[in-house]
């Protein structure tokens, strides 16, 4: 037995759960892992093993975790922690994730998508705890991860004053969206992060993962990322359903927003588009090379809008369409850059 896994033991030891049969829980992109801990009795709990010497940090978890259950909503409840080391001990919500329900069942899908923009409605109407701005100055250098790993990628090299044109361009085009109001954005935000809790009422039924990441950013961002999801189709016509049921909830004038919406849906798709692509060539996770031509058809959404007008054409230039040759060029070289 290592010894993280001789600590991991003590911790689930000392929090009453040393006789627990564990199996392990599918993880994310990060270096956290999950296990479930089930009792003979029947109960269960999440153990989050986070290990700091791989760069984590379970206490932006505990924080987020305690302000979305301060204003309602269904973070797992905090049973047992260990920030030191990096143990967390979680409620368990279940596996009803809203991915698998839709495919069992289909006509849920716009009861829980309904529902995830009530949380956000919920959210929103709270005062944000303190937290980092996701600003221009943050934004911008995100998006340009499309030119260091997936132009990389695709043609062997960074054209660098490409690239540092088009951070300028797209910061001042962000730039403006810095003055309106800031909320909690989760920043993950998505059908893979979400569980159905039926046995709860209003937003609450709606469980809550992966958001350790949250910052302060435009109420715009948590929609684009759950209707415009990098994992799964959310058909055009539910996709202009939910912005309605947004807007009607929301005191933003609605031509405004939706050109913020296209805006930031547009920095958020060319930084998955690089995260995928690296996570393929530095991390050697291949599988997420799959999914880039749908995160490069929300992006052509997107800059189709006016409001892009001066970095579109720029980037039609620079980032050639994910072809079936690329893509398979990328997974060629998967984990072939672990150091760059």
């Amino acid at each position: 037995m290592t010894d993280r896994a001789q600590d991991l033991q003590i911790f689930v030891t000392n929090s009453g759960w040393g006789t627990a049969d564990q199996a392990h829980l599918a993880g994310d992109a990060s270096n956290r892992r999950y296990l479930r801990l089930r009792q003979q009795n029947g109960a269960c709990a999440v153990l989050m093993d986070a290990p700091p010497a791989k760069g984590e940090d379970i206490r932006p978890f505990v924080h987020i975790a305690q302000h979305l259950t301060s204003v309602g909503l269904s973070a797992p409840r905090i049973l047992a922690e260990d920030p030191e080391q990096g143990f967390l001990l979680l409620e368990d919500l279940g596996d009803d994730l809203f991915t698998r329900l839709i495919e069992r069942d289909p006509g849920l899908e716009p009861t829980l998508y309904e529902t995830a923009i009530d949380v956000l409605h919920r959210l929103h109407s709270a005062p944000p705890p303190s937290l980092k701005p996701y600003d221009a100055p943050v934004m911008a250098p995100l998006a340009a991860l499309a030119f260091d790993w997936y132009q990389f990628g695709a043609t062997g090299h960074v054209d660098t004053a490409a690239r540092d044109r088009f951070s300028a361009a797209f910061a001042a085009i962000l730039a403006p969206l810095d003055a309106g109001p800031k909320v909690l954005i989760q920043r993950d935000y998505h059908a893979e992060n979400l569980l159905w809790l039926p046995q709860r009422t209003g937003p609450a039924r709606v469980g809550l993962l992966d958001f350790q990441d949250a910052m302060l950013g435009h109420p715009a961002y948590d929609l684009v990322s759950v209707l415009q999801d990098a994992r799964r189709d959310v058909p055009p016509a539910l996709e202009a359903a939910m912005t309605r049921r947004f807007l009607d909830g929301s005191p933003a004038d609605p031509d405004q927003f939706m050109q913020a919406y296209s805006v930031l849906g547009a920095q958020r798709n060319l930084r998955i588009l690089g995260v995928f692509a690296r996570l393929c060539l530095r991390d050697g996770k291949a599988q997420y090379v799959d999914l880039i031509p749908r995160v490069w058809d929300h992006l052509q959404t997107n800059l189709a809008h006016p409001a892009l007008s001066d970095i579109s054409q720029d980037l039609h230039n620079q980032l050639p369409p994910p072809t079936p040759q690329i893509l398979d060029h990328l997974k060629a070289n998967c984990a072939t850059c672990p150091d760059r």
